[in-house]
């Protein structure tokens, strides 16, 4: 069982605290969320009451049997893509990148789908839902890049040059329902199926091995850190579930409220940029 969270607000001794917690437990398991790509740019889901700040996004089911409901996913893709090819990692993927050459962190999950841990240079990553740049044939497997699709997009949809961007999390954005109707669907080059992203949408699965390899290297870690992240979405508050029934200590940075934080043994209400570059200095990294 967990001891009692000890929240802190505090920079200074937050801080100390945390890095405490991190010299005490040198192999680290961890989890991100949307918290950490904010700072570059890309919104998030929810607020730091863990409530919904915008319309749900596209279900996974509605996505493979609607095509009304692809053509709205496209359209807004369309839109919100730009944005999430030209984000850049921030001072907190740095600080994560720090501590992993350091030999601190064997493996960092992410709930995020923008690969921007790998754009900063983080090595061992499990991309927990997926990643955005590329897509993916449902019929042959195919995959092709983001990029060129977007190409595509453009080429078959002239009057997406008239949306205006109002950017959503995950490469979402909001168009106007006149332009998501008459959107023709991109489809694989190869034999003319249906292109997902290689994301897990609402609603879908996040492949078995994939969650037997997270939790497998949980086992062998001696504490674990959420950044950034609620932790609303199952697929991630399952590894804190397993942690707190193995009494692997849970420590955590995140501003607002998480669906585990009666689990964390540390807790720090703060930015996740300024927290980690913080405890990169103080550990000298």
């Amino acid at each position: 069982m967990a001891s009692p969270v000890n929240i802190l607000s505090r920079s200074k001794v937050a801080i100390e605290s945390l890095a405490a917690f991190v010299e005490q437990h040198p192999r680290l398991m961890v989890l991100t969320g949307a918290g950490i790509s904010a700072a570059s740019g890309i919104p998030t889901y929810r607020d730091h009451g863990g409530r919904w700040q915008r319309n749900e996004p596209i279900q996974h089911g509605d996505f493979i049997r609607d095509p009304d409901k692809r053509r709205r996913y496209w359209a807004r893709s369309a839109a919100g893509w730009p944005a999430v090819a030209a984000a850049q990692p921030n001072a907190a993927h740095r600080a994560l990148v720090k501590l992993e050459r350091a030999g601190r962190i064997p493996l960092l999950v992410t709930q995020n789908v923008d690969r921007l841990h790998q754009r900063a240079g983080h090595q061992q990553v499990v991309d927990l839902h997926g990643r955005l740049d590329q897509a993916a044939c449902l019929r042959c497997g195919n995959t092709e890049s983001r990029d060129q699709l977007q190409l595509r997009l453009f080429e078959s949809n002239p009057h997406l040059e008239q949306f205006t961007t109002d950017l959503a999390p995950d490469g979402d954005a909001h168009v106007e329902d006149r332009l998501t109707d008459i959107l023709k669907e991109p489809t694989c080059l190869d034999c003319g199926g249906v292109l997902m992203p290689k994301v897990v949408f609402f609603g879908g699965t996040v492949p078995r091995t994939r969650v037997e390899a997270v939790s497998h290297a949980l086992e062998q870690a001696d504490a674990m850190l959420i950044v950034g992240s609620s932790l609303m979405v199952y697929s991630g508050f399952r590894f804190c579930k397993i942690a707190s029934r193995r009494n692997i200590p849970i420590a955590a940075i995140n501003q607002g409220q998480t669906r585990a934080d009666e689990m964390f043994a540390l807790k720090l209400k703060q930015d996740c940029q300024n927290s980690l570059e913080a405890l990169a200095d103080h550990l000298g990294l």
